[in-house]
């Protein structure tokens, strides 16, 4: 089985930064691609953004774009999202979710796409 445990959510005002983390153990025999989505109260789980894990390549969410940046750190299977100029849109439970096997970078962006999800981390962002 494989363990995705999140950390580094919290309060922050409006213009501030929050950086989460997200580390990976357990059975994990490869990653194609590891992914940051949120949900806010009443609504659906959204894409923010994800990276591949042998190339780096990052993808992300236009609304979260040169705003936030994810990177990853192979060697202890965790993956992080820094988050500068938050906005109080940004309130949001974040997830983040391991793909072990792939082809396809698009579907990283996919939520269906990912077996295995963190607990999450609540992020709230006041004005």
């Amino acid at each position: 089985q494989v363990q995705l445990v999140e950390s580094g959510g919290g309060l922050v005002q409006a213009g501030g930064s929050l950086r989460v983390s997200c580390a990976a153990s357990g059975r994990i025999v490869s990653i194609y691609g590891m992914g940051w989505f949120r949900q806010a109260p009443g609504k659906g789980r959204e894409f923010v953004s994800a990276i591949s894990w042998r190339a780096g390549n990052t993808y992300y969410a236009d609304s979260v774009k040169g705003r936030f940046t994810i990177s990853r750190d192979n060697a202890k299977n965790t993956v992080y999202l820094q988050m500068n100029s938050l906005k109080p849109e940004d309130t949001a439970v974040y997830f983040c979710a391991l793909r072990g096997s792939g082809y396809y970078d698009s579907a990283l962006r996919n939520k269906d796409e990912y077996p295995y999800w963190g607990q999450g981390t609540q992020v709230t962002v006041s004005s």
